[in-house]
């Protein structure tokens, strides 16, 4: 593929439909997975805000400096100079009309803050790394969760060339990042990516964090990336990473922040008791699994543990973009009893309170037993319960049991 076209992304049409009512939209997301060169096409004018010859005015300025800009201004990487974001939100009190301001960036840890000068002003629209869907061109399509929803095997039709197992681990391997999956060879891409940790541990963690030791960082990282997909104890990662509890939680909400970590909280409900309530931590891109832990296809393949959650991981990756385009935005969580009975990898809960479940396998021929957690939910919440879905590795979709089908991976994208 040309690495200098652009691939359209999930985000485009989200992002058009926003400027043309909206002021101002914020497009955050992990660095490095395309986020500049999206808003660019929605823009006018644009400032780097990370170049200091560029950012000089905005310092000095802000609101001088705002109002030579022909919109849509694109402001990028905002975080360089925080003090435009109040500019932004005065000139969006002063002011009339929509599509006037973008903005990117790769922290998040202002956002939640109760002072925000954004709050009620500018929108936030999260971007993640690419998808196949996207690498492949695969054009508009209603989302999966949507499809699924319906429960109706036909919605769903075999490929002509399905991935393996060994397929699918290289589209994970291959990773989200444009710059590392468009083009590049596997040892090039494993250079790109140590890179990219090197410099998340150390310059990008002093952009949102001064105080972090980026060696002890990283070995937190390199547990989580054992971990991913996973419930774990938080005891069992910062034992594994030799430092306390009060620095891992710190250092967790430190790459949440980044958008490099994905917390995914446990689905509770009424309905049902003793239910967990620890979350699951995923990666938020599968090739930074095996970059930090120095793994290659080879490796991964030897370890079945770590190669299911790669799979796992991949999936989400797959699944969470598309969740942007709904007005109404599900959100991902995991379902596990307290005796560690049934367990859910994925559940969506939908408008009016309707859900869609989701079980990940790397097998290529799931059977009934592969879906009896979801057949337990089923009988459990009843009309509640829409579908569910057992995503495995294998090259066709059936149906496994009432409202349950088994559909390979691919069917996300294909």
């Amino acid at each position: 593929m040309d690495r200098a076209a652009y691939v359209p992304r999930l985000a485009d049409k989200r992002i058009e439909e926003l400027l043309a009512e909206l002021p101002a939209l914020l497009i955050t997301g992990p660095r490095a997975t395309g986020k500049t060169t999206t808003a660019r096409r929605h823009a006018r004018s644009i400032v780097r805000l990370d170049v200091p010859a560029e950012a000089g005015a905005f310092r000095d300025d802000p609101d001088a400096a705002l109002r030579t800009l022909p919109t849509p201004a694109l402001l990028d990487e905002w975080q360089a100079v925080p003090g435009v974001l109040g500019a932004v939100k005065r000139a969006v009190d002063e002011g009339t009309g929509a599509g006037r301001f973008l903005l990117t960036g790769s922290v998040s840890a202002p956002l939640d803050a109760p002072m925000w000068p954004g709050t009620g002003r500018i929108v936030p629209v999260q971007m993640y790394g690419l998808t196949i869907r996207e690498l492949l061109g695969s054009g508009p399509r209603r989302p999966f969760l949507e499809r699924l929803a319906g429960a109706n095997l036909h919605e769903f039709s075999a490929p002509e060339d399905p991935p393996d197992l060994v397929g699918y681990l290289h589209l994970a391997l291959q990773g989200g990042f444009p710059e590392a999956a468009l083009g590049l060879s596997a040892s090039a891409r494993s250079s790109w990516l140590e890179g990219y940790l090197n410099q998340l541990f150390s310059r990008d963690v002093q952009t949102a964090d001064q105080t972090r030791d980026p060696q002890r960082l990283r070995r937190y990282f390199q547990a989580l990336a054992l971990n991913t997909a996973g419930i774990v104890e938080a005891k069992t990662l910062y034992d594994a990473a030799e430092i306390n509890r009060k620095t891992a939680l710190a250092y967790e909400h430190l790459l949440v922040n980044l958008f490099v970590l994905e917390i995914t909280p446990a689905w509770l409900t009424n309905r049902l008791s003793r239910l967990t309530k620890a979350s699951k931590r995923y990666l938020i891109d599968p090739s930074l699994v095996t970059s930090a832990l120095r793994l290659d296809e080879t490796g991964v393949l030897r370890d079945g543990d770590l190669l299911g959650r790669l799979i796992d991981t991949f999936t989400a990756a797959q699944i969470r973009p598309e969740l942007e385009l709904a007005p109404f935005k599900p959100r991902l969580h995991h379902l596990r009893t307290a005796d560690a009975r049934h367990e859910i990898d994925l559940v969506a809960e939908l408008s009016a309170g309707e859900i869609v479940a989701i079980e990940i396998k790397s097998t290529a021929a799931p059977g009934r037993y592969d879906a009896r957690h979801l057949e337990w939910l089923r009988d459990r919440l009843g009309e509640r319960f829409l579908a569910g879905a057992v995503l495995h590795t294998g090259p066709r979709p059936f149906s496994l049991a009432e409202r349950i089908l088994a559909l390979p991976i691919c069917l996300i994208w294909a």
